[in-house]
C-alpha cells in the first residue's frame, strides 16, 4: 500500500510526504524540481525526505502523459493519490498563462487518469486554491457560495480542475476532495509568497512593497495546521455511492484556512518584530488578479475531519523568521 504524493519537493508536498513518511506509510513522491522559483530550495526540501526507508522519489512533469500513466504499472499498490504539484502563483499567470494551463490543467487530468487506471485508488485528494473565491463579496468564503467570477487565471485554472475532478467522481466513481488552501506560510515556505518576500528585504535592508495600500486583509494559515487538515482527509474518502443526474458522486471540496482574517500591516508589523527592525514600506495600487480580503468558513471541515487550526500569526511569524535566519545563516 502506498501513496503517491505530487508537488513532493514543493512546501505542501514535503511536509505532507514527511508526515506520511512518519506514519510508516510508502510515499512515491513526484516533483519536476522546475525552476519557478529557486531549485535549490526544492531540493533542499527532498533532502529531508531522500534516505528514508519507504520513500522512492521520480522527476517528472505531471503533464508528461506517458510516463505519469506508467506509474501505474510500478506502483499498483497505490492506494491513495495526494496531487499537491501546480504551477502557482497569481501575478505569474499575467506572464506566463501557458504554464498555467499545462500544469494545472492537463497535469491534473494527467493525475486523474492515473487514479482512473489504479484499480486500487481508494482516495484522489488534490490542492484547490481560496483564489477560486474571486472577487466574492460575502465573508467568510464558504463552500456553498457560488465561484464561477474568478479574477485571475490561476483561480481559473483551480476552479477548472474542482469541475473535472467532480466530472470523474460522477462518471468513474472516482472517490475525491479538493481543498481549498488559504495562504499558507511557515518554515521551508514558498520565496513568491509574502512572509518570504517581507522577511527577505527587511534582512537585507530593501523596501518592501505593500499593495492597495495596506489596506488588504489574509487568512494566513500556518504550515502545521495545513498538513494536519490534509492527513485527516487522507483516510477519509467520501463515501462511494451510485452517481445520478443531479450530480451525487463521491466528490467534496473543503476550505482549510485558520478562519481568521488578519489585516496585512499587522502581518508586516510582526515580521518587524520577528527581524528586530523596521521595514522599508513602499505603498502601491491593487495588483491585477489579486482581491482585497480572504477569510475562510471551516465549518465543514471542522465537522468532518476534526480540523482545528491551532498556530496563530504570533505563534508563527517568528517561528518562520527563524527558520530564514538559520536556513539562510543570517
Amino acid at each position: 500500500m502506498s501513496v503517491i504524493v505530487t508537488g513532493v519537493a514543493g512546501f505542501i508536498g514535503s511536509y505532507v510526504a514527511e508526515q506520511l513518511i512518519k506514519q510508516g506509510r510508502t510515499v512515491v513522491g513526484i516533483d519536476n524540481l522546475n525552476d519557478y522559483y529557486d531549485p535549490a530550495l526544492k531540493r533542499a526540501r527532498l533532502d529531508r525526505l531522500t534516505g528514508h526507508n519507504g520513500f522512492t522519489f521520480r522527476q517528472l512533469d505531471i503533464s508528461d502523459r506517458e510516463p505519469i500513466l506508467a506509474l501505474a504499472g510500478e506502483f499498483p499498490e497505490t492506494t491513495e493519490i495526494v496531487h499537491l504539484a501546480a504551477q502557482a502563483g497569481v501575478r505569474y499567470s499575467l506572464e506566463n498563462p501557458f504554464a498555467y494551463v499545462q500544469t494545472n490543467l492537463m497535469g491534473h487530468l494527467c493525475m486523474m487518469e492515473l487514479g482512473r487506471s489504479l484499480g486500487r485508488l481508494r482516495h484522489f485528494v488534490y490542492a484547490s486554491s481560496s483564489s477560486v473565491y474571486g472577487g466574492n463579496k460575502e465573508l467568510p468564503f464558504s463552500v456553498e457560495q457560488r465561484v464561477d467570477k474568478p479574477v485571475s487565471l490561476y483561480a481559473a485554472t483551480k476552479r477548472a480542475d474542482e469541475l473535472m475532478t467532480h466530472c470523474y467522481a460522477h462518471l468513474f466513481d472516482l472517490p475525491s476532495t479538493g481543498l481549498r488552501f488559504f495562504t499558507v506560510y511557515g518554515p521551508w515556505g514558498r520565496p513568491d509568497m509574502s512572509a518570504f518576500i517581507f522577511t527577505k528585504a527587511i534582512l537585507e535592508g530593501r523596501p518592501i512593497r505593500i499593495f492597495n495600500h495596506g489596506d488588504m486583509r489574509r487568512d494566513f494559515t500556518y504550515i502545521d495546521d495545513i498538513v494536519a487538515g490534509v492527513l485527516a482527509v487522507i483516510d477519509r474518502p467520501p463515501q462511494r455511492a451510485l452517481s445520478d443526474a443531479q450530480g451525487e458522486a463521491p466528490n467534496r471540496v473543503y476550505n482549510l484556512g485558520n478562519h481568521r482574517s488578519e489585516p496585512l500591516l499587522r502581518f508586516v508589523e510582526l515580521i518587524e518584530q520577528a527581524c528586530g527592525r523596521e521595514a522599508i514600506r513602499e505603498f502601491a495600487e491593487m495588483q491585477p488578479g489579486d482581491v482585497k480580503e480572504t477569510y475562510a468558513d471551516i465549518a465543514p471541515a471542522q465537522r468532518d475531519l476534526g480540523f482545528e487550526p491551532r498556530v496563530s500569526i504570533d505563534e508563527g511569524i517568528p517561528r518562520f523568521v527563524q527558520w530564514y535566519r538559520d536556513h539562510y545563516s543570517i
